[in-house]
């Protein structure tokens, strides 16, 4: 299929309508087959659950043109499981994961023209999410859902390089010990809202928040995983029940376990051992990781030995392996990269 004429190497991480979004109704207890749409609009009720009570999850993949020409992406079973799990969280209809990947993959073979090609730095972000669509006036689960699924080529997280980014301890709390934290939900993120456009405010690029209980431990930020690296070369991840299940994150970690020979652990990291560690990155599709150089907690400065210059000698061979057995460069484990046909 012929390519759209878009400027891929000049592509933004933003909205680009594609032609066609795969829909699927949940009426009267069961899902309905779903069905490709050129129609980008959404009309629901006025009182529509998800408008009254934000009952809305969603997912975040990327489709990839590799160095041979094929269209792949990469784990969708494992955005199906998490939607599922999601899904259950917030008393909606869990929609299945087998249908779910074979979505995704429709819906990507549908827009086919929109993947960028291999080498221009740009992919095919693709967005599953579902609501509750029909009128709810009490505080209850609605009764109807719609899931979805549309694409947009996205470019590149970092324009003209990387460069580790200025984090802040942040005061505000992401999610309680026994709320919704670990699962991708709207509201999660409504909530960080205001968190960042503060820390943004105050020349941060993003806000570290701790723990609610105890404020002592490393949770997550508004949208991503954190990764560090320890003098020694060790990979460690914050541990937490509150803490979205990265699959970018779990992806690293067996990158650096079974591709680079590194031990790797998750375990709780504590705010007064951040000055230990050689390196720290924020991990998510968007970017696979993100490096971050300084860390500020009220005022008192942690940088980071690899500096405020360049991703660290770690973290870049983590980034490097993950894209390259996304790209096609590298051999991806088994089940790792789902080509759509």
């Amino acid at each position: 299929m012929e390519k759209k004429n878009i400027d891929w190497a000049n592509l933004g991480f933003g909205y680009i309508k594609t032609d066609y979004r795969f829909v699927s109704n949940y009426k009267n207890g069961a899902w309905e087959e779903g069905y490709l749409t050129e129609d980008a609009n959404v009309v629901i009720s006025e009182c529509a659950g998800v408008l009254q009570y934000a009952q809305t999850i969603f997912e975040g993949m990327k489709a990839y043109t590799t160095a041979d020409g094929r269209i792949v992406t990469f784990r969708p079973d494992l955005n199906g499981e998490r939607m599922e799990q999601s899904a259950a969280r917030l008393e909606m209809p869990v929609y299945p994961k087998d249908e779910f990947v074979k979505a995704v993959l429709k819906t990507i073979k549908a827009n086919e023209a929109y993947v960028p090609p291999y080498g221009s730095g740009a992919t095919l972000y693709v967005r599953p999410y579902m609501f509750g669509s029909n009128a709810v006036i009490g505080v209850k689960p609605a009764d109807e859902y719609q899931f979805r699924v549309f694409t947009t080529p996205v470019g590149p997280y970092f324009k003209g390089g990387v460069k580790p980014l200025t984090i802040r301890i942040s005061d505000f709390d992401r999610a309680a010990p026994n709320g919704t934290g670990h699962i991708k939900a709207g509201l999660n993120y409504a909530m960080s809202l205001h968190a960042i456009v503060d820390a943004h405010k105050q020349g941060y690029d993003e806000n570290m928040y701790l723990d609610a209980a105890t404020r002592t431990k490393v949770e997550e930020t508004g949208g991503a995983n954190f990764l560090f690296v320890t003098r020694d070369g060790k990979v460690v991840t914050p541990k937490s029940n509150s803490i979205l299940p990265s699959i970018t994150r779990r992806s690293l970690i067996q990158v650096a376990k079974e591709y680079l020979g590194l031990e790797a652990e998750e375990r709780e990291v504590f705010v007064s051992e951040l000055g230990d560690f050689a390196e720290c990155g924020l991990c998510g599709t968007a970017a696979v990781i993100s490096p971050v150089g300084k860390i500020v907690d009220h005022g008192k400065e942690i940088c980071l030995p690899s500096g405020m210059s360049e991703m660290g000698p770690v973290t870049k061979k983590l980034y490097d392996t993950l894209t390259g057995i996304q790209m096609g460069t590298i051999k991806a484990p088994e089940g790792g990269v789902v080509e759509v046909e």
